[in-house]
């Protein structure tokens, strides 16, 4: 009697995967999600909310978080936290003031000379991290209370007081406003164009991460650290590079700020590191490294804008904006790791 053949087992890597697991498992489904309920509740709520003047307020609130959470989404991708980023966005407004108002410098060569020194900071950061082996929370504490410190002493020893003010009467600084402080009408509303360089920087991020190969060293590193290794990705450039892009994001906040209100506080950004990292969260990253994207950090941030003027616009107390932080981290994880587990993705 002849034995059939048993039919060839099907490989599952091969197998379709339905359009609704697949959209499952795109990290910023659950921001997209809860920004819609965000929206949809405060547009209800208040009045102000979808005005013009109201819609323009909380876009310019979410840029200005939106553009620190992407660059501190791709790290975090990474593997890595970045603790001086608020701080970062002080400290190069200041040094920009400080240059100009105080020692007559060229305001363009100012900002080019900030910039560098965020980067050198960036890199300091990452090579510690890389040659050490330090974790780089304790490494970027460190640095963020080397720059809180460097901001209040330095700025009261310069001017006398914890503040640069006068840079709308510094040569150039109309110029320089058309690019950072401007406002673009568009639609009926009277955008700033932080909102521009937002929207800009997370598409150039979003490429980055999916389109390019610098992209894929990214995931490896913060999936899969040591096969990263072996198959040859270059993983201390790689890193070095991402901690320098969280610091080029702070020196280009720190720009949008200083345009627009042609002043610096020495505390300006401090606290707001944890806002990057929630809205990154919120956005779909993993703490643990590997996962998330450049759009979700934006959704993450938009959502934070929208609550942040939101409770303001429904005239409660703004105590609250804390409760609602501390919730959306929660929620966020949950909901991130329930998705997840439905759709298959691997932790």
């Amino acid at each position: 009697m002849t034995q059939l053949a048993a039919p060839p087992r099907r490989d599952e890597r091969l197998a379709a995967t339905h359009p609704v697991v697949r959209l499952l498992r795109r990290p910023e489904m659950g921001a997209l999600v809860a920004a819609a309920a965000i929206f949809g509740y405060f547009s209800l709520a208040t009045t102000s909310f979808l005005t013009p003047a109201g819609a323009a307020t909380w876009l310019y609130s979410a840029s200005l978080f939106g553009i620190m959470a992407v660059a501190v989404a791709m790290l975090m991708i990474g593997g890595e936290f970045d603790l001086s980023a608020g701080a970062m966005t002080g400290t190069t407004g200041l040094l920009v003031g400080a240059f100009t108002t105080q020692w007559g410098m060229n305001l363009w060569l100012a900002m080019v000379l900030a910039l560098l020194i965020a980067l050198a900071v960036g890199a300091f950061n990452g090579f510690l991290v890389v040659r050490t082996g330090i974790p780089s929370f304790i490494v970027t504490l460190g640095t963020f209370f080397i720059l809180q410190g460097l901001n209040l002493a330095g700025t009261k020893l310069v001017t006398g007081q914890v503040a640069i003010q006068g840079m709308s009467l510094v040569p150039g600084f109309d110029a320089g406003k058309v690019i950072f402080g401007s406002t673009i009408p568009v639609a009926g509303l009277n955008l700033k164009v932080s909102v521009f360089w937002w929207l800009g920087l997370t598409l150039v991020a979003s490429w980055i991460l999916l389109r390019t190969r610098y992209g894929n060293w990214i995931f490896a590193i913060g999936g899969a650290l040591q096969s990263a290794v072996q198959t040859g990705v270059p993983v201390r450039r790689t890193r070095i590079g991402l901690f320098m892009g969280t610091a080029a994001a702070g020196w280009l906040v720190g720009m949008l700020s200083l345009f627009d209100v042609a002043t610096v506080q020495a505390t300006t950004g401090i606290g707001q590191e944890f806002v990057y990292i929630i809205c990154a969260v919120v956005g779909g990253c993993l703490l643990t490294g590997g996962y998330g994207s450049a759009v979700g950090a934006a959704l993450g941030a938009l959502i934070y804008g929208m609550i942040l003027q939101g409770i303001v616009f429904a005239q409660w107390d703004n105590n609250w904006l804390k409760a609602f932080l501390g919730g959306m981290l929660l929620l966020a994880v949950l909901v991130n790791l329930s998705v997840r587990r439905q759709a298959g993705v691997r932790q």
